[in-house]
């Protein structure tokens, strides 16, 4: 289990220290409110853990310590976006629909009011 840990903590690392760097690129380079740097590394991180899992099922070209350094750990601390769209992804290969419906919009509702909340929290202390 340690070494799962170490694995995933390692990739973590990486995939947080990308994160920082590309959105601090697009912060840097480009005059808009629209917040490019979050949008570029949820869409580049989605196609990332994509190509991973196709690796991974694909003939079995990604050992399990591999596929977890590379979706858990550099994927997950690029973005858990990626994880989000990746289970939709895999909902919607179900044919879950209505799962993947709800997985989708509350994550992203439920998400929203908890920003609020915890905002409101710290405002009212």
């Amino acid at each position: 289990m340690f070494k799962t840990l170490f694995i995933a903590g390692t990739g973590g690392f990486i995939g947080t220290v990308l994160r920082f760097l590309v959105s601090r690129y697009f912060q840097e380079n480009t005059l808009s409110l629209f917040p490019w740097g979050t949008f570029s590394v949820n869409i580049f991180g989605s196609l990332l853990i994509g190509v991973f899992y196709g690796l991974s099922e694909r003939g079995n070209l990604l050992s399990p310590d591999v596929r977890i350094f590379l979706t858990v750990g550099i994927c997950g601390g690029f973005t858990t976006f990626s994880s989000l769209t990746n289970d939709a992804f895999m909902l919607m290969q179900q044919k879950e629909w209505l799962k993947v419906s709800l997985y989708t919009t509350l994550s992203f509702f439920l998400g929203m009011v908890a920003v609020y909340l915890g905002r409101l929290i710290i405002k009212s202390i």
